[in-house]
């Protein structure tokens, strides 16, 4: 049999493309990067097969390993939206002989083509690390399912390489959290539970080899509140680090005005697979985009307090089904979208971005100074408190 092949690579398509593929080729998750499909293929002894976007860390021998049982709760995640989608041959491939994996996922131990290229972060103060959090999930009719990891592993690449001595970036994670699933082919779902617990296991071997600085940025809605959480969770473990979160790329005190000075949607037209991803798309990986298929979707049932664009609007917080407001899985106006002003906004989110770095800093600077104040002068609350006059006797 000739295993010249050309893989189906899942995270390329769009939903409806995923909705068509034969559930009965082998769906293959690698671990880490440098396996060829072709000796995949081999192994397997079939003519065909698609490739989930490689897992970049947290198995062993990678620049930032976790825990067994934290591996396996992440592959039964990223496993658990397919099998219910129907695949019926769920597969990791590793190099790592003993490799004990979920006993529902066939493994498969092939060498590596090319050795890994990735260097472990350097994990000093002097850099903040950057952990962009992608997500593969559908992007309407006309973008891919990558789009969100696309968009945050650019920016993140490009803040590190513009501020080297000050930042530095893990690769991108190509996992997070859906909490829809079953109306769009497709979208995977880690779950919020094990999204967090990966993350904080992520933070926690960092933490070990010195690093106390961290930036998740998030390039998909669905896992920022997560990180929200993870943050939270890490700076109470390890109450001496500086980690950090926002919302969404491009949506800050840089990002927020150039959306609205370059926009031509009204309020809407930013939500998913929009205007602003298109354009972010248009600009990084225009061979991705279908623009022929984009249909434009603003019909979302809004009140004063909940609201859907690219910044979200109102006080409440409301989870509800996607189809009450999208037929094709977007939320916006990618029709309107141009490369040209996507370039412009990249440009400014990256700035941001770099702002933010240098405030995690600064923070840090300013707070590690205080501490070592507060320490020189035996101050605590304690001895605050004892030193308040109502607290003396008699």
């Amino acid at each position: 049999m000739n295993y010249k092949i050309s893989p189906i690579h899942y995270a390329d398509l769009t939903w409806p493309e995923v909705a068509d593929l034969p559930r009965d080729l082998p769906l293959v998750l690698p671990l880490g990067e440098g396996f060829a499909a072709e000796s995949i293929a081999a192994a397997l002894g079939v003519p065909a097969l698609i490739l989930l976007p490689p897992l970049p860390y947290g198995w062993p021998g990678s620049i930032v390993p976790v825990s067994l049982e934290m591996l396996r709760r992440v592959i039964g995640g990223i496993f658990s939206g397919p099998r219910e989608d129907g695949f019926q041959r769920c597969l990791v491939v590793h190099d790592q002989a003993g490799l004990s994996l979920p006993d529902s996922v066939t493994a498969l131990t092939l060498p590596r083509q090319t050795a890994p290229t990735l260097t472990p972060p350097a994990a000093t103060p002097q850099r903040v690390i950057l952990i962009p959090c992608g997500h593969t999930e559908q992007h309407g009719y006309h973008l891919p399912m990558n789009t969100d990891t696309v968009i945050i592993g650019a920016m993140a690449e490009a803040v590190a390489a513009a501020i080297p001595d000050e930042a530095e970036t893990l690769p991108v994670l190509p996992y997070g959290v859906s909490m829809y699933r079953s109306s769009f082919a497709g979208t995977l779902n880690l779950g919020g539970r094990v999204f967090e617990d990966f993350l904080l296991e992520v933070i926690d071997v960092l933490v070990a080899r010195g690093a106390d600085r961290f930036y998740l940025m998030s390039g998909h809605g669905g896992n920022s509140s997560f990180l929200h959480n993870t943050v939270k969770y890490a700076g109470d473990r390890h109450q001496h680090i500086f980690a950090a979160t926002t919302w969404l790329h491009t949506s800050g005190h840089l990002g927020a005005p150039a959306l609205e000075q370059y926009r031509r949607s009204p309020r809407g037209g930013m939500g998913h697979a929009c205007e602003l991803e298109t354009a972010y798309l248009l600009h990084l990986r225009p061979d991705l985009c279908k623009m022929d298929r984009v249909v434009d979707e603003l019909d979302f049932i809004s009140t004063p307090n909940y609201y859907m664009d690219w910044i979200e609007g109102g006080a409440l917080i409301l989870t509800a089904m996607w189809e009450d407001d999208t037929l094709t899985g977007a939320y916006g106006s990618g029709s309107l979208a141009t490369a040209e002003v996507g370039a412009r906004w990249f440009a400014i989110a990256v700035e941001e971005k770099i702002v933010h770095v240098r405030e995690i800093h600064e923070q840090a600077r300013l707070r590690l100074v205080r501490r070592a104040d507060q320490q020189r002068q035996n101050l605590t609350p304690a001895t605050v408190l004892a030193r308040q006059p109502w607290q003396k006797k008699g």
